[in-house]
């Protein structure tokens, strides 16, 4: 609790999935809709709390060089890129967070809408939605404050089909710190 998880997008171009769990009830878990209507915006930026589904802060937006991030698209997987992109046998950020997750014995239901740091979904007017092009810089980052005890797990998108990577994964940087 007080630590800051430092996120960085080294090259640019980057979207990192991102969930996290209140460590003394694994169970409850990031919530998106609570996040949002709390907060009466559908974007993670600079201030925003990431509640929990019981409504517990988890983490805050306490450093943000991009400003918005997405937390309504939800994480790539082998089922969505088929729908998406017709193709199979693909990497994904779903079987990232499943290898992730099992060893704290969560499996598939503890997979929920996700944040996806570094992406954007600008949502229009007559509400279509989709992914923008690449938009982060390199050495974008976002610093997230613990407000509880959180597992914390993310995935690098392995996407090649989607924009929000510019169709070409890149490393990120993680730094856990304590502030002064």
């Amino acid at each position: 609790m007080g630590e800051v998880l430092r996120l960085i997008d080294v090259e640019g171009q980057q979207a990192v999935d991102f969930l996290c769990y209140r460590a003394a009830d694994l169970e409850d878990r990031y919530s998106s809709m609570n996040t949002i209507k709390v907060q009466a915006c559908v974007y993670v930026g600079k201030g925003t709390v990431l509640y929990s589904d019981a409504g517990v802060p988890l983490m805050t937006v306490v450093a943000d060089s991009l400003g918005r991030h997405d937390t309504i698209y939800g994480c790539c997987s082998e089922a969505n890129n088929f729908l998406r992109y017709g193709v199979r046998g693909t990497h994904s950020c779903y079987a990232n967070f499943l290898e992730a997750l099992r060893p704290y014995g969560l499996g598939r239901a503890a997979i929920v809408s996700n944040i996806n740091f570094f992406m954007q979904v600008p949502i229009l007017p007559n509400g279509e939605a989709a992914v923008a092009s690449a938009v982060s810089p390199p050495g974008s980052y976002v610093d997230l404050r613990a407000e509880t005890v959180t597992l914390t797990v993310l995935s690098n998108c392995p996407q090649m089909h989607n924009p929000c990577n510019g169709y070409h994964p890149t490393p990120i940087r993680t730094i856990v710190y304590r502030p002064h």
